[in-house]
């Protein structure tokens, strides 16, 4: 997308802005089934939790993908964008028997990452079947605060807890129908990431009437110019001959799945700001915009890097900005960082903005979320309106204190 489109936008829809564009999400989707296009039943699961929006979710649907879900509410919103319930898969962390049951009661496949609630479950609905979430404890990525499959991690049942898995199993009657990992995000060692998928291989073997084997995602996205990401190409090299192999020794053949998120929809995004102030002090540039981390924190949470540039005046002298928001405490979203020189009401586009950006934006400070616009066959569609006053008043309550 270009530079005068994206200013463009702004000017018909206001800023801040999220804009994605949708050639970009097909095109990504599209690598990832070519780089497994020799296995002969794949299933790419999009992670609703990288962008939820209803307009996106039915641009996968329209891909013929599925999607992976977190909780009863993003289960409710694939429904909404017209997801058949045997093509949503429930991976939730942490939540009560009783959320696991509404979301089962729609017919969704249902995976569980604790052994409590596995039994719980199994003794209550051994008819229904269930997939199981295992930690390899092995990190695949570089960030440890986006890595969860090492041996601390919250998420999955441990690998060495297979015997009690397995204890469960024949206590209950219940079915495993499916066996699942998931590293972490940023996945940049392809064979530490395939000594893992040797741990899933090894735990499927002890479950003799499988359908799935979900090997989560994490891939990695070039965030700055040279920036390394993971080899989707080479890996689904290595993967497809070796999980064909072992479909060919386990007898049956099974679907590979994948949970992408930010691999899909990280690089279609764009967010859009305007420069309300530029501010020089002793040994700073400051360029001040109209948002902060209400509207995109992950700078602030994981150190996260999105590229910064000027969209009004792309080919202006560079200089050392430090561009940050309006929020009434520290929102940096990139230090000393060299943009085309930067004036008062220029519009600043930030890469990288499709995945974890809308999703875990906030009110903080009272502030409105943004519009969100999709670019799709080259028209822009509104997908969600820019927030009103009347929506910060929406659900409270006020009482007469008189």
């Amino acid at each position: 997308m270009n530079n005068q489109l994206l200013v463009s936008l702004t000017e018909k829809y206001g800023s801040p802005l999220y804009v994605y564009d949708a050639e970009k999400i097909i095109s990504q989707y599209n690598r990832l089934t070519s780089a497994f296009s020799a296995v002969k039943s794949l299933k790419l699961n999009y992670a609703v939790k990288a962008n939820s929006n209803v307009s996106i979710l039915k641009l996968f649907k329209k891909l013929n993908s599925g999607i992976d879900t977190v909780s009863f509410q993003e289960v409710k919103l694939g429904l909404e964008a017209g997801f058949s319930p045997e093509n949503i898969i429930f991976t939730p962390n942490g939540v009560s028997l009783k959320e696991i049951e509404q979301v089962a009661n729609l017919g969704v496949q249902i995976n569980i990452d604790n052994l409590s609630v596995l039994e719980q479950f199994g003794q209550h609905y051994p008819a229904i079947p269930v997939c199981v979430r295992i930690n390899p404890h092995v990190m695949a990525g570089g960030n440890s605060k986006i890595s969860v499959g090492h041996i601390d991690s919250k998420f999955g049942i441990s690998v060495y807890q297979v015997p009690h898995i397995k204890r469960v199993v024949e206590n209950t009657g219940m079915h495993i129908n499916g066996i699942h990992m998931h590293t972490g995000s940023d996945i940049l060692d392809i064979d530490a990431f395939l000594r893992a998928t040797e741990i899933l291989f090894d735990t499927a073997n002890e479950f003799k009437n499988l359908d799935f084997i979900d090997f989560g995602s994490g891939f990695k996205v070039p965030y700055k110019e040279g920036d390394i990401s993971t080899n989707i190409e080479e890996l689904g090299e290595k993967l497809t001959k070796r999980f064909n192999l072992f479909c060919k020794n386990y007898g049956k053949e099974l679907t590979l799945m994948f949970e992408p998120g930010k691999f899909l929809v990280s690089e279609a995004g764009n967010f859009l700001v305007n420069v309300n102030v530029v501010k020089q002090t002793t040994s700073t540039v400051f360029a001040s915009v109209d948002s902060g981390f209400n509207h995109l924190i992950r700078p602030m949470m994981y150190d996260s890097y999105h590229h910064i540039h000027n969209v009004s005046n792309p080919t202006g002298k560079e200089r050392y900005y430090s561009v940050v928001g309006y929020i009434c405490e520290t929102d940096t979203f990139g230090s000393n960082r060299r943009i085309s020189e930067i004036k008062e009401g220029d519009v600043l586009c930030f890469n990288n903005a499709g995945a974890y950006c809308f999703s875990m934006a906030s009110n903080y400070n009272s502030r409105y979320k943004p519009a969100e616009v999709l670019f799709y066959n080259g028209n822009d569609y509104l997908i969600r309106k820019q927030e009103t006053f009347d929506d910060l008043l929406k659900n409270q309550v006020v009482i007469d204190l008189d």
